[in-house]
């Protein structure tokens, strides 16, 4: 069996969002999910965009991202979906732009988005895909996450999501442990 049932990216809705790097983890399923063949239809029971193929769902949570548990929460106790078979895929601040970090589970580490997301499922045990975005600048949290990439980081950034899209493959036919194991170690640096 694989070991994910539900892939979630987090982001926020809206076009003027859809380039920033708060939106990493939209990137990622939007990649996953065509190459799955799977097309996101808004779902307004679920406040959310969704996608699926097989057995498998993917959520892109449409509630803005301090609020993307609520989504997650509904769609998992309505398939009876346990916290280990979700997958959250985000922005991380705290890694260089492209590194990917795969973790069973864990604090948010500061992620609001993530946050969100343990406490509507009531665990840390809640596996996640972090994506490097680069660290902001003292005092300007806020506006790296909601800024855009530069053009120069689009390369970086194009192959770190390539890159996730694989590592959620992997983990799918492999389990989580070797794509820890892979993707944790196996990093390019530009």
């Amino acid at each position: 069996m694989a070991p994910f049932r539900l892939i979630v990216g987090l982001g926020n809705p809206g076009r003027e969002y859809a380039e920033t790097r708060h939106n990493a983890g939209f990137m990622v399923l939007d990649r996953v999910a065509a190459g799955a063949g799977a097309t996101f239809r808004m779902q307004k029971k679920w406040q959310a965009e969704v996608a699926s193929t097989g057995d498998l769902i993917f959520c892109k949570p449409q509630t803005f991202m301090n609020l993307s548990g609520g989504s997650v929460s509904a769609i998992g106790h309505f398939y009876k979906i346990e916290p280990s078979q979700v997958l959250v895929v985000l922005d991380e601040m705290a890694l260089p732009l492209g590194r990917l970090r795969i973790r069973e589970s864990g604090s948010a580490g500061g992620h609001n988005g993530l946050q969100s997301v343990l406490d509507h499922l009531g665990t840390r045990d809640v596996p996640r895909l972090r994506i490097g975005i680069g660290a902001a600048q003292p005092g300007d949290a806020t506006g790296h996450v909601l800024g855009r990439f530069a053009l120069a980081e689009r390369p970086t950034l194009d192959d770190a999501v390539a890159r996730a899209a694989e590592a959620i493959e992997f983990a799918q036919s492999t389990g989580l442990a070797a794509a820890m194991n892979r993707y944790n170690k196996n990093q390019t640096t530009n």
